[in-house]
Formats: structure tokens, sequence, C-alpha cells
């Protein structure tokens, strides 16, 4: 990785609106938590219900989305990758380099509000808190891959994540049998439930679509093969631009 395209793609991420964008949607998830603990107490049915459902389901990729999306986007939409592109670095450096930025940043704002939602609303905080930060991570990897090629692919990265994330995974995936089993939330809902134990899982009603060992491969072969797309379509940009 590049010290210093990690420090222009972090200025980039999050030095506009988008951060706090970013911000305001973790912290939605954290007033949640609080609002339902004062009322409630805590439960774990009601933990998992909300930081799986809320926020491993919609905070978790709409972070990665706008952190995907935003550590190379604008500079792909106003022709300044040209210049770095234009520079003795390896694309896939470049690419890892702002994968690691959005993957940080997501890690931040997405994960670590999960984790703390679920300490202040589990009964049994590890049995919950730690399958759900395994989950949320997993998935962060996986989307902020997936979003960070869509945006060299096409400019419409932003759309397309949002059909997927919002569309996909929350609609089609939940009224299409097999569906299910193309859904990264699923993947990493499958680690969460080995973590559990078969106890614990049918406790709290988990039940992921694939197995764990299918889950993981799924969002492996997602991570490293859309790094490595996004590396191969990158170098082609420097092509168009030099025509």
């Amino acid at each position: 990785m590049n010290p210093t395209v990690m420090r222009l793609t972090s200025r980039t991420l999050l030095g506009h609106r988008r951060f706090w964008l970013l911000l305001g949607l973790s912290t939605v998830l954290l007033v949640l938590a609080v609002v339902v603990r004062l009322v409630t107490g805590t439960d774990d049915d009601l933990a998992w219900a909300i930081v799986s459902g809320f926020g491993v389901g919609t905070l978790v990729p709409m972070i990665a989305l706008l952190a995907g999306t935003g550590s190379i986007g604008p500079e792909i939409d106003d022709g300044a990758i040209v210049y770095l592109l234009s520079k003795p670095i390896s694309r896939y450096t470049i690419v890892a380099s702002k994968l690691f930025v959005a993957v940080v940043s997501a890690l931040v704002l997405g994960v670590v509000p999960v984790v703390i939602a679920a300490v202040l609303l589990a009964e049994n905080v590890f049995t919950v808190a730690v399958p759900l930060a395994v989950a949320a991570t997993a998935a962060v990897l996986a989307y902020c891959a997936l979003f960070l090629m869509l945006s060299i692919i096409t400019r419409n990265a932003v759309v397309l994540g949002l059909l997927y994330a919002v569309v996909w995974e929350t609609t089609v995936a939940n009224l299409i049998p097999g569906a299910q089993a193309l859904s990264v939330r699923q993947w990493s809902l499958a680690l969460a439930e080995w973590l559990l134990g078969t106890a614990d899982a049918a406790r709290l009603r988990v039940d992921a679509a694939v197995g764990a060992p299918a889950g993981l491969i799924c969002l492996i072969a997602l991570f490293a093969g859309s790094t490595v797309y996004a590396g191969v379509r990158l170098r082609s940009i420097r092509l168009v631009a030099a025509e």
C-alpha cells in the first residue's frame, strides 16, 4: 500500500459532506439503542433483532457503500484519477490503498456502532456482541471491495449499490426462494450463526440461508475477486485517458 495514496484518499473521503453523512448514519443506530435501552432495558432477542436487522442489515451496507464509492469515485468523476495514474505506482497498489482507507472508515463508523449498540441492548453481552461484530466486519470487507469495484466500472455505482443493498438484500432475497444464497448479509450471518452455536442460534432465531463454510468462501471470493478486477479495470482508465 502507498501512504501518499492513503492520505489523499482519507482527505477525499473524510474531508467533505460525505463524512458527516457517514457520522449521521452511525449516530442513528446509537440513538435508537439508547432509547430502546431506556424504555425496555436489556434483552437478547430485541438486541439481536435491532442490531442484526438495522445495524448489520442496513447501516453497515450503507456506510460501506459511501466509503467504497467515495474512496475513488469522485476522482474518476472529475478526472483527477489521471494524475494519480500517471505516477509510477502499481494499479493494484492504488486499489489496495484506497480499499484499506474505505474499510477502516467503514469499520470505525459502521462496526463500532454495531458493537456499542449490542453492548447497550444485550443481556448476555459477549454472546450477542461478538458474533454481530464478526458478521459486521466480514460484511464491511466484502461490501467495500464490491462498491469500490463498481465505482471503477460505472459512474452509477451508488445507484447500483443501493439497488443491491436495499432492493435485493432486504426485499428480493426475502421473497424469492434461493435468492438469499446470493446475499452478503446472509453470508456474514452464517458466520454469526456458527459463532453462536446451535443452542443460542435457536434461542435467538438465527437461521442463515447458507452454512458457515459456504458463507466464508463466498465472502472471500467476493472480496478477492472484486479487488483484483478493480485493479484490472483501473489499468484501462489510463489507456482511455491516454488516447
